[in-house]
């Protein structure tokens, strides 16, 4: 049974994440990181995007991918969290707010999405591979899930901790999480080539820093016209890329 709340609908109870709450007020739709990933998105996987009947995103937050996938394709995505606070907060207008528990595996929900939506959530577990088998109850045969997670172990910093990360990511550390869990990766890229001498600044800086200014000093721009200049740095390379990137984004298929 689930209740409905405002726009949330709740089938399980909220419950804390492993994720830093101070992100929600700095991630915008406009902030520059959050526009280039939904670009990378949409160069490696539009046609994944197009072709999918039913979608959802888990760990969908404050709801920007989902309003910006509702923009650009028109169509609606279901949202799946337990932080009640970013829940509350969604730029979402159509899509479906679901505070749920994957683990909870609902039968409404069993085989249902022929697409997940994993962006920035797969580093803030410390099981990865009993999430992804609880993600799996929602896939449909042959469905796929979509994977954004930041790359790059040497760019570690109190930035990564401050947000609740377990790790950082390279492609064959992401394969290794889909063989395990009997799917593969058929398209890939790194992305951010132009920041990642600024996360190694980012490390350096903040190394010095009080850790309650961590998540302020790593992501907040500090005004438009440096996010502006952020947008068109990142933008400074081809998609996909397999070279070097602050970001891996990837499609996990099943195997067959």
């Amino acid at each position: 049974m689930s209740v409905t709340s405002d726009r949330i609908r709740y089938i399980s109870p909220a419950a804390p994440v492993s994720m830093g709450d101070d992100w929600y007020g700095i991630a915008s739709l406009n902030h520059f990181w959050v526009r280039r990933r939904f670009e990378v998105l949409r160069r490696l996987a539009d046609e994944t995007m197009r072709r999918a009947s039913a979608v959802a995103e888990v760990g969908c937050g404050h709801g920007l991918l989902q309003r910006q996938i509702e923009d650009y394709y028109g169509r609606d995505v279901t949202g799946f969290d337990l932080n009640e606070l970013a829940l509350h907060q969604t730029s979402s207008r159509t899509s479906a707010v679901c505070c749920y528990d994957l683990f909870q595996k609902s039968p409404e929900f069993e085989g249902y999405f022929d697409l997940l939506l994993l962006f920035d959530v797969l580093e803030h577990l410390q099981d990865e591979d009993e999430f992804v088998k609880a993600i799996q109850f929602h896939l449909a045969p042959q469905g796929r899930i979509l994977v954004n997670v930041p790359a790059l172990q040497p760019l570690w910093s109190k930035y990564d901790e401050a947000v609740g990360h377990f790790r950082r990511y390279n492609i064959k550390t992401l394969c290794q999480v889909a063989h395990r869990n009997g799917m593969t990766i058929s398209e890939w890229s790194y992305w951010g080539a132009p920041l990642t001498p600024l996360l190694a600044l980012r490390k350096l800086w903040l190394s010095a820093r009080r850790s309650e200014k961590v998540i302020s000093t790593g992501m907040d721009p500090g005004n438009p016209v440096m996010n502006r200049l952020l947008l068109w740095l990142s933008r400074c390379e081809h998609i996909p890329q397999h070279l070097v990137g602050s970001s891996l984004m990837a499609v996990f298929e099943t195997r067959p």
